[in-house]
């Protein structure tokens, strides 16, 4: 049984149990089954640390069925895997969710790009595209992500020459306020198409982007414990550039970082020693979890084992759904050359962060093009926060953490948990003018717009 299924009937159960004793059977087992009725019309994110402020939810089958439900709708968003924190694609109305709309349309091996539907998942695009030979050039941490909401948000995976997710994309299609059908692509469209990929959903519904791929790689993937702070701040750019993708973990105490994942990429034929010692660190002799009291078997092999690319990238196995309901989540991205001197700005507040923390990772991402991106036209370093599901705490802390990162220009990132004004949060922009303009062309009305976007957008 799913444990998601368990806790529900489980609250069947307690509800039950709470209940004055019945008359009779058949009016206890009435009252079960309302029980049940109102706890199946609930909808949740992925961790469950809200609820859906509407209960109407479509699932399209097809972009046709999609079309008419934006033409008939008045106020909608549009929905991926739910692994938002925050109520970025909330409403009030109408939630159109495209998890049925999750095929690969074609595959152009002489342009060395695929065509998908807007609700695919990344982890089964991965394993159809190494099936055929090919590779995206990076994954997020979780593969379970829907790749137009990845992309819509400027999720990212890791490493000094990696852009985030959505600069694989050359070309998508987005359905506008009207209902009519949008053609966007980096080779026509230039400034237009650079405002509409991380589009946060505000322009429109997403129903197919094309990505840009490449051959099929290997990578292994080594960890190292224990590095001395002292250490990173000596050589930061060499640790963060060991490998074709590099995240550190720690909990902010002891001037430690915890674990260094590394993952390399393994070239034919080519012979790769690989030190038992990384700057004061040393490295693993067994798989961990990026948290050590718990299981390592959902992490993605280590110990420098070789392994396709979609199973390493990721720190999580595709068909292990991660524990949900158990943590909240927050990030802030800074400028490369600053990154050193955030990291130390937060080991300052560790006393703050660590009895409210399960556990930090920090990574790096190449600078990108796209307008409403934290990367954009900067080279970032991801400080990110996984948080105990304790929002009274955890938004005691916030504040606090933005206030120290200030000096920084953190931005933080769209999907996930933050406090910052909209006033700061629209100071980091500069192209935001330039998106408001891209909003009015596609949505004069306001269809798309929602509680989160207006005040984060437009709000003072």
């Amino acid at each position: 049984m799913k444990k998601r299924t368990f806790l529900k009937l489980s609250s069947v159960v307690l509800t039950g149990s709470l209940l004055p004793p019945m008359s009779s059977c058949k009016e206890s087992k009435n009252t079960r089954n309302a029980a049940k009725e109102l706890l199946s019309t609930k909808e949740f994110n992925w961790a469950r640390n809200f609820e859906y402020s509407t209960q109407d939810f479509q699932y399209p089958k097809s972009t046709e069925q999609l079309k008419e439900l934006v033409k008939e709708m008045k106020h909608l968003r549009a929905l991926g895997t739910r692994h938002s924190f925050n109520r970025i694609a909330d409403s009030t109305e109408h939630i159109v969710s495209l998890r049925e709309l999750d095929k690969v349309i074609s595959l152009d091996k002489e342009a060395r790009t695929v065509t998908v539907e807007a609700g695919i998942r990344y982890g089964e695009l991965a394993e159809y595209l190494h099936k055929e030979g090919y590779a995206l050039h990076n994954l997020a941490s979780l593969p379970h992500i829907s790749v137009a909401g990845a992309c819509a948000t400027a999720t990212h995976g890791s490493g000094v020459k990696n852009g985030n997710l959505s600069t694989e994309v050359v070309a998508l299609e987005l359905l506008t306020a009207a209902g009519e059908t949008v053609q966007l692509s980096a080779e026509k469209d230039k400034e237009t198409f650079y405002g509409a990929v991380v589009g946060l959903g505000a322009l429109g519904v997403v129903t197919k982007l094309t990505l840009q791929i490449q051959p099929t790689f290997l990578v292994r993937q080594d960890v190292y414990r224990n590095m001395p702070l002292a250490q990173l701040k000596e050589h930061f750019e060499e640790v963060m550039s060991a490998g074709y993708s590099v995240s550190l973990f720690t909990n902010w105490a002891n001037q430690n970082i915890n674990q260094i994942w590394i993952k390399r990429r393994v070239e034919k034929g080519m012979m790769m020693k690989i030190p038992d010692t990384l700057f004061g660190s040393t490295l693993a002799t067994k798989n961990l979890h990026p948290i050590e009291a718990i299981s390592a078997e959902h992490c993605t092999e280590q110990q420098g084992v070789p392994g396709p690319w979609h199973e390493r990238l990721p720190h999580f196995k595709m068909n292990f759904t991660p524990s949900s309901g158990e943590e909240l989540q927050s990030e802030f991205f800074v400028p490369r050359e600053k990154g050193i001197q955030a990291i130390q700005a937060m080991f300052q507040l560790a006393d703050l962060i660590t009895p409210h923390l399960l556990i930090s990772e920090v990574r790096t991402i190449a600078a990108d093009s796209f307008w409403m991106s934290p990367c954009y036209e900067q080279d970032s370093v991801a400080l990110h926060f996984t948080w105990k599901q304790d929002w009274p705490a955890v938004s005691k802390v916030l504040p606090i953490i933005e206030e120290k990162l200030a000096p920084f220009q953190a931005r933080p990132h769209w999907a996930k948990l933050f406090t910052m004004s909209p006033m700061r949060l629209q100071s980091l922009y500069k192209k935001l003018p330039d998106f408001k303009n891209l909003i009015k062309q596609y949505d004069p009305q306001g269809k798309f717009q929602n509680e989160f976007l207006e005040k984060n957008l437009y709000g003072v």
